[in-house]
């Protein structure tokens, strides 16, 4: 078997799951369709501690971001080249009942790990809109998605690892002893192919919502890059006065086609964090693969051991996926388990169901 694994994608799941089969000694084949729209490429890849209106800490924050820490570090040392960016997250109120609300939340929690200051008024920075203040939320920032994923790809391409390519379902053929493709034979395959899982007769089942996400690059002046700013979207700083402003979510037109709405949308929302001028150097749209629970999918098909699913993290793949990758590694290779609440066991009645649907088919 020339293979141990064959992998579906190079996203940020599938490239963090290869490279980390890889370190346990696995031998994998990646097969991946270079897109320069594809979701991972589009992102900012904001790690945030803190998520949403509520205040609520990020799931598992306290597992994810040690490993996600450890797992950037080492690929920053392995190829001699920054791809973490460590920036504070000024999150700004947008109200006074969202600055009772946070001081009511902050009051019965421990954030000592996470909050470096509470502002009950304007923090006075020149060109940014806080009149009620906002906190200052430490371990995050932003990992260079596109310059990790093009490390990790030379590197594959160099060993002869990757297939750049548009994955071909038809050519997979199902064997007793794992799977053969155009020819390479490997123990197992693990689709992380996004989005388009909706699309795989295998895993169609699973309960992926495509959600499209708009994501601006603006130019402009006066505007401190020292932190990433959050106010109903986040403005990330990526050098030489431009920023990153994302993201839009909409359910209903799951293209990859950049909107006027969307342009629209975020730039109005610019435009309440910062009273700086600015103008649109480049417009990106991607699809997110969101899950109904907002928890991600892994684990091993329930009629075919040798295929399984690594999926579904949404917009939090930069803070889950080496933590998961990890687990869900370890897994494959039999020296552990993926915890529950990521198992796609818990969807398993959807499987039947779509069982019973195919085979009532005409």
């Amino acid at each position: 078997m020339k293979y141990d694994f064959i992998v579906v994608g190079h996203g940020i799941a599938g490239a963090i799951l290869s490279y980390t089969l890889r370190k346990r000694g696995q031998r994998v084949l990646v097969v991946d369709e270079p897109r320069p729209s594809a979701a991972s490429r589009v992102a900012a890849g904001l790690l945030n501690p803190v998520a949403g209106k509520r205040f609520a800490k990020s799931w598992l924050a306290d597992e994810f971001i040690p490993a996600a820490d450890a797992f950037y570090d080492e690929l920053e040392e392995r190829f001699g080249q920054e791809l973490f960016v460590h920036k504070p997250i000024y999150k700004i109120f947008s109200s006074v009942e969202e600055q009772n609300t946070w001081m009511a939340k902050s009051a019965g929690t421990n954030w000592n790990d996470y909050i470096l200051a509470t502002h009950t008024q304007s923090t006075g920075q020149p060109g940014i809109e806080d009149p009620h203040g906002g906190i200052m939320i430490g371990r995050g920032g932003y990992l260079q998605v596109a310059e990790m994923l093009d490390l990790l790809a030379e590197e594959l391409l160099a060993q002869q690892l990757m297939l750049p390519e548009r994955f071909e379902m038809e050519q997979l053929q199902l064997t007793r002893n794992g799977v053969r493709y155009k020819g390479e034979e490997a123990k197992h395959l693990v689709f992380c192919e996004g989005f388009q899982v909706v699309n795989n007769p295998y895993f169609r089942w699973l309960p992926i919502q495509p959600t499209k996400g708009e994501v601006l690059e603006v130019q402009t002046e006066n505007f401190t890059p020292e932190c990433i700013y959050n106010k109903a979207v986040y403005v990330v700083p990526v050098g030489g006065g431009r920023f990153k402003i994302g993201a839009t979510y909409n359910w209903r037109q799951p293209d990859e086609e950049p909107s006027p709405a969307g342009q629209e949308e975020l730039s109005e929302r610019f435009s309440q964090i910062t009273s700086q001028p600015f103008h649109v150097i480049h417009h990106w749209a991607g699809i997110r693969p969101a899950v109904r629970d907002r928890r991600p999918l892994a684990g091993t098909h329930p009629q075919y051991p040798q295929l399984s699913v690594f999926n579904g993290m949404g917009s939090k793949g930069v803070l889950m996926a080496p933590y998961l990758a990890r687990q869900f590694a370890a897994a494959l290779v039999g020296e552990g388990e993926v915890m529950p609440d990521v198992q796609i066991s818990r969807y398993l009645s959807l499987y039947y169901d779509y069982i019973k649907e195919q085979n009532q088919q005409p």
